[in-house]
């Protein structure tokens, strides 16, 4: 089986009292060409696809630390910059791609507690967009429902859990 070692965080700013946290929307997935040939009756509403929101990352590239991977992922995915605050975990699973060989992955995402530090939220790249639809804001006690994983969704309560411990943030 494959490995992938990835890298990413969760970047918090507390704005009057509350904490948001940034988060990336996945782009939806383009219909198939078969379904642009399909006629549609006028009176079937079509369905607007819920936005797939995850925190920002990615792989760890050779001879980068993970930390410098998140915080690189942070920057190319939201267009912000962020200081460590400390390691939140790893979040471990098993998929198959979807692409190419279809060959099993195991994958350990490792997620960094960051502040935010610079920048303006979704000035990312235009090449970035086939990556991201749009990185915004989101209050840190939405986000364990909010967020699309299960693995993202325990960062997000771990970060919370660590903001309410830490008022001094």
């Amino acid at each position: 089986m494959v490995r992938e070692i990835s890298a990413g965080g969760v970047v918090l700013q507390n704005n009057d009292g509350s904490w948001w946290m940034a988060a990336i929307e996945l782009p939806s997935a383009s219909p198939p060409a078969s379904s642009a040939t399909k006629r549609v009756s006028r009176s079937t509403p079509k369905a607007t696809p819920k936005p797939v929101l995850c925190l920002p990352k990615g792989l760890v590239d050779p001879g980068e630390k993970p930390l410098e991977a998140a915080l690189r992922e942070v920057r190319e995915e939201t267009g912000i910059t962020a200081v460590p605050i400390k390691k939140l975990g790893d979040s471990k699973y098993v998929y198959v791609r979807s692409w190419g060989d279809g060959e099993r992955v195991f994958k350990i995402v490792s997620f960094y507690l960051l502040c935010y530090e610079s920048g303006r939220i979704d000035d990312v790249s235009d090449a970035m967009r086939v990556e991201v639809a749009r990185a915004r804001w989101i209050r840190l006690e939405d986000a364990p429902k909010l967020l699309a994983y299960g693995g993202e969704k325990q960062m997000a309560r771990q970060a919370l859990e660590y903001v309410k411990a830490h008022p001094e943030l």
